[in-house]
Parts: C-alpha cells; sequence; structure tokens
C-alpha cells in the first residue's frame, strides 16, 4: 500500500492505495463520488471523465498513485447545492441527457473545454468530446447545449 494525498473538489484525502489501483476505483468505491461512471476500463468511451489540472482525463488509465497532489474535479462540485452549473442546465434544458450514463464524462469534457476556449466552435466542441462515447441522442443535443452554455457563461470560470 502507498500513501497518497489526494485533492478532490477542493478537499484533501489521505488514504493509502494499492500499486496497480486505478483513480476511477478510488473516487467511486473508496470515497463514494460515484457521478465518474465506469464503462469499458480501457479509456475509449469517456464515461469516466473527470479534470486533473484542468484537463479532461479518463480517469480509468490513471493509477491513483499518479494522481497524488493534482488538483481533481468529479461533476460532484460543479452544483452549488440545488442550483446546477450552467453546462448541467443546458443538457437538461436541451434534452442532451437521455440514459445519462456517459452525461457526467461528457459535462467535465465541456467544462474542460470552456474553461479554455470560453466561445468555441462547433468543429472545437466536436474535437473536445470526441472522446466521450453516447449511444442516446446522436451529439446534436449535446453539442447544442455546450453552445448555449458558452453564451450563458460569457467566459466565465464556474
Amino acid at each position: 500500500m502507498y500513501p497518497v494525498t489526494l485533492n478532490i473538489n477542493g478537499d484533501k484525502y489521505n488514504i493509502n492505495v494499492r500499486a496497480d489501483e486505478i483513480l476511477l476505483d478510488v473516487l467511486r468505491e473508496r470515497l463514494k463520488l460515484t457521478a465518474t461512471k465506469k464503462g469499458c476500463g480501457s479509456g475509449d468511451c469517456g464515461a469516466c471523465t473527470i479534470l486533473m489540472d484542468g484537463l479532461a482525463v479518463n480517469s480509468c488509465l490513471v493509477l491513483a498513485v499518479e494522481a497524488t497532489e493534482k488538483e481533481i474535479t468529479t461533476l460532484e462540485s460543479l452544483s452549488n447545492g440545488n442550483k446546477l452549473h450552467t453546462l448541467q442546465k443546458a443538457f437538461l434544458d436541451h434534452g442532451a441527457v437521455q440514459c445519462g450514463f456517459c452525461t457526467p464524462g461528457m459535462i467535465m469534457s465541456a467544462k474542460a473545454l470552456l474553461d479554455k476556449i470560453p466561445n468555441p466552435s462547433e468543429d472545437e466542441i466536436k474535437e473536445a468530446i470526441k472522446g466521450n462515447i453516447c449511444r442516446c441522442t446522436g451529439y446534436k443535443k449535446i453539442i447544442e447545449a455546450i453552445m448555449d452554455a458558452s453564451k450563458e457563461m460569457k467566459g466565465d470560470k464556474q
């Protein structure tokens, strides 16, 4: 076991992890942060996307020991009580949520994009979410939701 300090959503967690333990499992099983979904386990679907030091990453591909002292952001941190983040609200308003399994990863990929490029083009949005697979919506509503959220946020980081 290896001692690590994980900075997740503004909170510090000092825990012991196995050398082969992936960050996704630590988030879901050990810390009960279950918004991050476990999909393919091989980095192909994007369901487990989180932000690490502001970059969208697949948490199934990150060993927990590699995440020590990194700034980790999960979907749980975006809403403020009952007040949804602009991206979350846009996804609901545009019907970009159907089964909901891909939604946390899609939103986290979109957040990483909007933090970097406040007014992205449609092509930039497509590029940002290309690692996130959705089997329900056909992406049109997702892209529209992200475009709408970018206009609503007006470049302000939330």
